[in-house]
């Protein structure tokens, strides 16, 4: 009752999945990973536990076709979908003879779509070749795959919640706990529109893209985001105003006195202490 990506990256080697159905929170129940181990998607009438089960076979050393092959003759799975990426792109899907239609999975290269309950045959296609065809990123690829599923017509039943989630194909180390993108989108009229919307902010904390942070970050840090913008392009009228809002908040002027010391606002504080030229001459 769901319909999913699995993708790997062939530069860095990331491994993702996104998904959607017509459930709430939708993320705790299909897409399971382990950075260096692989990405499982466990849908239909899944059991819960038989996706960490799955990562823990591969980490053991099973191929993915070979845990495929095991859910097709196991009777507990005949109502299930699961699909399986290893870190080095070998993929495997299985979609069992009790799946409620229209349902089934297409393999690609290091990437695998499966579906059930899908408004049409068109949903399964329309995501591959959405996946074949789309650039940038690991994240941005498999989200550009969800959102062909969701325009060919998607979960049957409509739409409720959405997730991506992204893994490093390596294993994790005390520094890097191997987690790349890790969104939910759990109950939305619109769910996969709205997690473009979140990995679009995510995205923008990561590239520290203050103009767009000032736009659609959490209301209260709004004016932090535009005094950082209008710094890094000099605007010291926009830098002041939006420092001024900031004081006028409860508790934010004891912060921005705790922060005295931080390198980026060190740069709005050197912007307006800088003196004005004279341009009377």
């Amino acid at each position: 009752m769901t319909f999913s990506v699995l993708g790997r990256d062939r530069v860095t080697g990331d491994l993702g999945i996104a998904v959607s159905s017509c459930i709430l929170a939708v993320g705790r129940a299909v897409p399971s990973a382990r950075p260096g181990v692989g990405v499982v998607a466990v849908q239909a009438r899944s059991r819960r536990g038989l996706g960490p089960s799955l990562l823990a076979d591969l980490a053991a050393g099973a191929t993915p076709a070979r845990l495929v092959r095991a859910a097709a003759h196991a009777a507990e799975d005949v109502d299930r979908q699961i699909a399986v990426l290893a870190p080095g792109g070998a993929v495997a899907a299985h979609t069992g003879r009790g799946s409620l239609p229209v349902s089934g999975h297409l393999l690609g290269d290091g990437m695998s779509v499966q579906g059930n309950t899908l408004a049409s045959p068109d949903v399964l296609p329309a995501m591959a070749g959405a996946w074949a065809a789309a650039g940038g990123d690991l994240a941005d690829r498999l989200l550009a795959a969800l959102s062909a599923g969701q325009d060919a017509g998607g979960d049957v039943r409509g739409r409720q919640s959405a997730a991506l989630l992204v893994v490093s194909g390596t294993p994790a180390t005390e520094e890097d706990d191997g987690v790349r993108v890790d969104l939910r989108v759990d109950d939305s009229a619109d769910p996969v529109a709205q997690l473009r919307m979140l990995r679009n902010l995510q995205r923008a904390y990561d590239e520290r893209d203050y103009e767009h942070l000032a736009l659609f970050a959490p209301e209260g840090a709004r004016d932090l985001y535009a005094a950082l913008a209008a710094s890094r392009r000099g605007d010291r009228a926009a830098a002041r105003a939006a420092l001024e809002a900031m004081r006028a908040r409860p508790g934010w002027a004891a912060w921005l006195a705790a922060m005295a010391g931080d390198a980026r606002m060190a740069g709005v504080s050197r912007l307006l202490d800088a003196p004005v030229p004279d341009v009377s001459r």
